[in-house]
Order: structure tokens, then sequence, then C-alpha cells
């Protein structure tokens, strides 16, 4: 009995109480933890994992946003890979990607186990087949396209890394593609000593479901019935006189052209000249230069002031250009009244039209449209469209890419998109997974305080709290 008494008492005392309180605290806060665990496992695997990259590969623009919005057709996502294997990143981002709509449905289906799926969709492993069954359209898109590898890398060193993450790019492209039942046909000019375009403005063609293909107007009697733009970059030879007047002809029927100017300007392209003349746009002598506006003190790097609305304004937020041994225009009276032009990039008031012997100031047009309305015989109107940009440093690849935060990519597609109705960009570049440092540039006061002091001031602290225990 006295020994029931004496464990009795053992359980009363107030170190039993704590350690009794102690263990209670802890079985709850374990059992928060793994009901806190099963309910998080609940949620779908898009919402589970959170984006802290600071590429934020993960993030989805308000461009596909919307499109997945407004699908009204389903769209198919067979997964032709095997889960387990497959690099996390395209795992999370495909599953984000399906919760925006209803209307994705993602299937996977493991190779190994179904060999014949390979045959069946006739693709090879790790490829995503996306299709739409009311428009009968079908694609695909591979691994290797979402995460871009290092080439340089893996041949000379032998080590995979990849430089580029674009799941939203292509998979966006794909779903746009497969849903859009309208096709259209850029025709880029030949035989005039033009540039080729960066594969960077290539693959954001694709992207918008363009196809691109080449026209030599002195092989033909006539630009093609199926171009839907006709696109001439940075010419070095002038036109024929035949060539200008199927450019007019083209025009005049309701056509859409654009050209791009580089080191070679229209003054020194006089055919070529005659016909822009005719839609109000003439080229200034010389090359712009922009004190008000330039890059890091360079004149000729010039920052364009931009006008756009419509179309051309579709995700243009930081307003920031970047052009490059630019040519100046000037905008007249067009030949016809029924002739508007207008400009979308300019140069401050502050700019000079420099050449050897001058330097005239003012303001000069960079970027100009010009739309006429077209009356047919049987009364229906079609509107031709004239899209004059100066400078072709626009989409040269060694600004696109040095510089990825500036908005020549997407100022470009704009004006290419804005020839067609009814049509969106939807071309989205590709994220880069480099590395990013934090890093501090200017050592002062704050760096220091960081460094040494708040360290210190934790060691003080100890040292005053273990002396006062050790003297109590």
């Amino acid at each position: 009995m006295n020994r029931i008494k004496s464990l009795k008492n053992i359980f009363r005392t107030s170190g039993t109480k704590h350690g009794a309180y102690s263990v209670g605290l802890t079985v709850l806060v374990i059992a928060v933890v793994i009901v806190f665990n099963l309910v998080v496992g609940q949620i779908p695997e898009a919402y589970r994992n959170l984006d802290v990259s600071s590429t934020k590969i993960y993030d989805i623009s308000d461009t596909t946003t919307e499109l997945l919005d407004s699908l009204d057709n389903e769209v198919d996502m067979k997964v032709l890979a095997v889960k387990d294997d497959t690099d996390e990143r395209i795992t999370t981002f495909l599953s984000r990607y399906a919760s925006l709509s209803d209307k994705i449905n993602v299937e996977w289906i493991d190779p190994v186990l179904h060999p014949s799926a390979l045959t069946d969709y006739d693709t090879t492993e790790n490829t995503i087949v996306i299709s739409c069954e009311d428009t009968g359209k079908t694609t695909t898109v591979s691994f290797n396209d979402i995460l871009v590898m290092d080439q340089y890398s893996y041949y000379y060193y032998g080590t995979t890394s990849y430089t580029e993450f674009d799941g939203e790019g292509q998979l966006t492209g794909a779903v746009n593609y497969v849903t859009n039942e309208a096709d259209h046909t850029i025709y880029q000019t030949t035989g005039h000593g033009e540039s080729t375009l960066s594969t960077t403005i290539t693959d954001l063609m694709e992207k918008n479901s363009y196809t691109l293909s080449e026209v030599n107007l002195l092989m033909s009697t006539s630009i093609p019935e199926d171009c839907d733009l006709l696109l001439m970059y940075a010419p070095t030879t002038d036109l024929s006189e035949d060539e200008a007047q199927m450019l007019r002809d083209y025009l005049a029927g309701g056509g859409k052209v654009m050209i791009l100017f580089g080191d070679t300007s229209s003054a020194d392209l006089p055919s070529l000249a005659g016909v822009l003349s005719e839609y109000g746009i003439e080229a200034a002598d010389g090359y712009i230069a922009d004190p008000t506006r330039c890059y890091q003190g360079n004149y000729y790097y010039i920052f364009p002031e931009l006008s756009v609305s419509g179309d051309m304004a579709d995700n243009i937020f930081s307003e920031m250009v970047l052009l490059t041994n630019a040519h100046g225009m000037n905008l007249t009276d067009p030949e016809r009244d029924t002739i508007s032009t207008t400009s979308f990039m300019a140069s401050s008031d502050q700019a000079y039209a420099v050449t050897e012997e001058t330097q005239q100031q003012g303001s000069y047009t960079l970027g100009a449209v010009a739309t006429e309305t077209i009356e047919s015989a049987d009364e229906e109107s079609t509107e031709s469209r004239l899209t004059v940009i100066s400078a072709g440093s626009l989409i040269d690849q060694s600004i696109t890419d040095t510089f990825p935060q500036l908005e020549n990519t997407q100022i470009f597609m704009n004006a290419v998109t804005a020839n067609f109705e009814g049509v969106q960009n939807l071309s989205i570049e590709a994220k880069s997974l480099g590395t990013e440092y934090n890093t501090m540039q200017h050592t002062g006061l704050l760096s220091f305080l960081v460094i040494f002091g708040i360290p210190a001031v934790i060691l003080i602290g100890g040292f005053v709290v273990w002396f006062r225990r050790r003297r109590a």
C-alpha cells in the first residue's frame, strides 16, 4: 500500500507534471504534422511544388492562360515516357499546365510496358504527342525541345547540363497549332543579299504556327497566292523595276509586306524607295544618334520611344527595345488619300541624323505602318499593310540573346501578327537555366554590419548570458 502511495506521489511532483506536459505536447505536435502531411498529399502536384528558382521556369504567362481559358476543343497530350525516370522539372510543369484547363487531358504511356505505342504514334520515346480530335491536327514535342542541352559541354567535356527550359513555349505553340484551323504562310524574299533570320526568330514563328518559305521575285511572275506576308530582311541590292511593280500590285490587291533594313538604307535602293514614298515613307540621310536615349553612353545604341496600341501592344510592358546602327525615316504625305501612315517607333527629338558631312537634329521615325483599304468589284473590302522598320538589328541575335529582358522579339512578333486578322502572338521564348548569383558589388556600412556586426552582437550577447548564469 505504501508503495502505491509513493508511486502516486511521484506523479504529483512538479517535475513529473512538466514532463507529462512536454510528452503530451510532443505527441500533439507529431499528430498535427502527420495530419498536415496527409492533407497536403491530397493537393494536386501542380500546387504542391512551389517555384522558388530565380528563373521561374514554372511560371505561366497571361498569354498562355488566356489561350487555355478560351479553348473550346479537347486537347489530348500523350506522354510517351517512363514517368519515374523523367526529369522532375518536366513532370511538374506538365501537371501545372494541365491544371489550367479542363480541356487539357494528359496521359502517361510507359513505352517499356507498351512498346507498340511508339509505332502507333509514329514517334520516339520521351515525346509528347499533342492532338485535337475536332480539328484532326497532331504534333509532337520532344523532351529535348523542352530541356535544351548544352551541346558544347556535352561534346567537349562529356557532361550533361541544360541551358534553357522551354516548357511553356513548346506546349503553348503546340496547343495553338492543333486547335487553330487557320494556317499562315510567310514568304521571305531572296536574291537581294538579304540576311538570314536567326534561330531565335524562326523558333518563335514556328511556335506561332507560321509556315516560313522563300521566294525569289526575279524568278517569279507574281507573289505566290498563298503568301499571307511577304518579308524582306536587310536587303543589300535594289529591286528591279519589274519586282517593284510586282510589290505595288501585291499591295494594291490587299497584300501584306514587311521590310527591315540593315546597313543599306532605302536611300541607297531607289526602286524600293519609290514604292515606300508612295506610302508616305522616306529615308533620312545617315545613321541615328540619340544622346538622351542611348545605351551606356554609346549614342548609336538607342532605345527608341514606342507608340503602340492594339495587337502591337500585346505583352509590351517595359517598352525597352534596343537598336544599333539605325537609319532614320521621315513620314510624308502618301500618294493616295486612302493610305494612312503612322509611326510606332521613333527617336527622341534630341536625336541626330549623322553623315560624314552633317548632323541634322530632330525626331526620326524608326518603325512605321501604312495601311490602305482596298475596295473590290463585289464591294468587299480588304486592307493592305506595309510595315517598315529602319533597323534590322531589332532581331539581330547578338542583341536578342544578349539582352533577353528587352522586348525586341516581342515587338517584332507583334508586328508580324498584326498582319493577320484574329490572330494573337503566342510565341513565348525559352527561360534560361543559368545560375544567378547574389553578390555585393559595393562593400560599405551595410555589408560591414552583415559580415561582422551581427555575428559580433550574437557572440557578445551569448557571453553576457553565460557570465550571468555562472555568477548566479
